[in-house]
């Protein structure tokens, strides 16, 4: 059913008709009616399917989540774990201990193989050629809801327009830094009594603004190589800058990386300076020596070369500039990472009880012991995550190409607003067309109609219900152009969440009807691939 749309009828984007449907009142369903879906790059989120898709959906794999702990909320900051998902697709770096990741929003349950390319349908299963009443849009079944996206804490200022927010999970080691660094005060200056605490506090807070600098370093080099950063997150282990695109090359890769760790280095410089114009055993002179140790930690530990810290990236950026491929370079400084964390947790342990971190090792104790151990485990644990959740994001990345609105568009036709429900499922039939798009008397779109308001209207109510009643109107933001792909089509998407999208031709010429189900299930799809 290829004619122009001018005639007020639809280019499909599927020309081979589907089989039809032993149901005449429903259009054929193709393989994109499953569950529909930032947080990326991130996959759409449009309005759940009906509860007997979900169930179907939810016996796939590859639907797990990834993502690395700054970028879902709750998760320890600063040690430089990379996340992915669909959407995904953003890339974080981190502070604190170090983290620098790609993060992107992981849609749902991964549905039945996805949509055909133009012209084909998948012959896999023999429910991807069943109509809209067979595949369960048509029994009254509403939609599941959908989950909220979770938050990021604590709003606490904007600046260069990006927000900040702090994690509940802070305050946890903010209570955490004023008990320790307390304890310190007493030995050092014992007069102070009480009042340590206050001192304390205000060096946790004193720590994490540093850590915001960080961070904001990150930010600011984002912003000039123009990738839109979504948020800074300060959390347990750090902080977390979310940009939700990847650098294009690798010396800009290796800049965004490099810039937090050099801003640590340059805090720790000014601090130690400030150090020189003051009392060594004062308040001024303790806070100031704290904050001097603290930064070079954090520098040091984010240059390490391993994602997903600050100097995984940087040697993923190198390896990526000898072989000219992005892969070979997450490959190699994710196994670095890996490394790495087996080495922080054999290795922590083993320095502070050697007394090579400072401390004495007669002073070492089974408490002490334990808690080293304690932290060398939660830090490796974080790395090692953290490299492969690098190494997914990659793959997801190489796939993100295969998403196209073209390839994943629905076959429609065009009905008019006072077509009855019932005649248009009827011609949708006929025409193994799986969409309908509401236009006027010179056939100009007006709207699409919504798979799930079928849901709602009994059989024997079809006839009388005209379709107008059913649709959508069609906004600029829900035109889709048939040429885009990958990252490029879900930045569309997202900025206009719904279940449905016209895809046009650059003249304007209808091709179909795309669903943000579809495009979810190959994403979905794409994660599940290996590499």
């Amino acid at each position: 059913m290829d004619v122009s749309g001018g005639s007020g009828q639809p280019r499909s984007g599927n020309d081979e008709p589907a089989e039809q449907s032993a149901d005449p009142t429903a259009p054929a369903a193709g393989p994109g009616d499953g569950p529909g879906p930032e947080r990326g790059p991130r996959a759409p989120r449009p309005a759940a399917p009906p509860a007997d898709q979900a169930e179907e959906t939810a016996e796939e794999p590859g639907t797990t989540q990834t993502g690395r702990p700054p970028v879902s909320p709750g998760t320890p900051a600063g040690t430089g774990k990379e996340s992915t998902a669909p959407g995904t697709d953003s890339t974080a770096t981190g502070t604190g201990t170090g983290k620098d990741s790609a993060a992107t929003g992981t849609p749902g349950a991964a549905p039945t193989p996805g949509p055909a390319e133009p012209g084909h349908h998948p012959h896999g299963h023999d429910h991807d050629h069943r109509s809209l009443a067979h595949a369960g849009i048509a029994k009254g079944e509403p939609p599941e809801p959908r989950p909220k996206e979770p938050g990021g804490g604590i709003l606490m200022g904007r600046p260069f327009g990006v927000p900040v927010y702090v994690a509940p999970s802070w305050f946890l080691v903010a209570a955490l830094i004023t008990w320790v660094f307390g304890g310190q005060l007493d030995r050092v200056l014992p007069e102070l009594g009480a009042a340590r605490y206050l001192v304390s506090l205000f060096f946790a807070v004193a720590f994490y603004a540093s850590v915001l600098v960080h961070e904001l370093a990150h930010t600011v080099a984002a912003i000039r190589f123009k990738l839109p950063v979504r948020r800074i997150q300060l959390q347990f282990f750090g902080g977390v800058s979310e940009i939700e695109k990847e650098a294009e090359t690798p010396g800009r890769e290796f800049v965004l990386a490099f810039v937090g760790p050099l801003l640590s280095l340059v805090l720790a410089g000014l601090f130690y300076l400030a150090m020189t114009a003051v009392e060594p055993a004062t308040v001024p002179g303790v806070l100031l020596a704290g904050l001097m140790v603290s930064n070079l930690i954090v520098a040091i530990f984010n240059l390490l070369p391993g994602l997903p810290l600050d100097g995984g990236r940087m040697l993923r950026a190198v390896v990526w500039k000898l072989s000219g491929k992005p892969m070979t370079g997450t490959v190699a400084a994710a196994w670095v990472g890996r490394a790495l964390a087996v080495a922080v947790l054999v290795g922590l342990p083993l320095l502070n009880q050697s007394g090579a971190l400072g401390g004495s090792s007669e002073d070492v104790g089974g408490m002490d012991t334990v808690t080293d151990a304690l932290l060398a485990a939660i830090l490796a644990a974080i790395i090692w995550t953290g490299a492969g959740n690098s190494l997914r994001m990659a793959r997801l990345r190489e796939h993100l190409p295969e998403l196209r609105a073209r390839a994943l568009t629905r076959r429609a036709v065009p009905v008019e607003n006072d077509t009855p429900l019932s005649e248009a499922l009827r011609r949708a039939n006929a025409a193994g067309a799986r969409a309908l798009v509401v236009v006027d008397a010179d056939g100009n779109p007006l709207s699409l109609v919504r798979e799930a308001a079928i849901v709602g209207v009994p059989e024997h109510r079809r006839p009388w219900v005209p379709v107008s009643g059913l649709a959508q109107e069609l906004t600029d933001g829900m035109r889709v152009s048939a040429e885009l792909a990958g990252e490029e089509l879900l930045d569309v998407l997202r900025a206009t969440p719904a279940t449905e999208y016209l895809v046009v031709e650059e003249t304007g010429e209808i091709y179909g009807v795309l669903s943000a189900a579809d495009v979810e299930r190959a994403f979905v799809k794409a994660m599940a691939r290996p590499a």
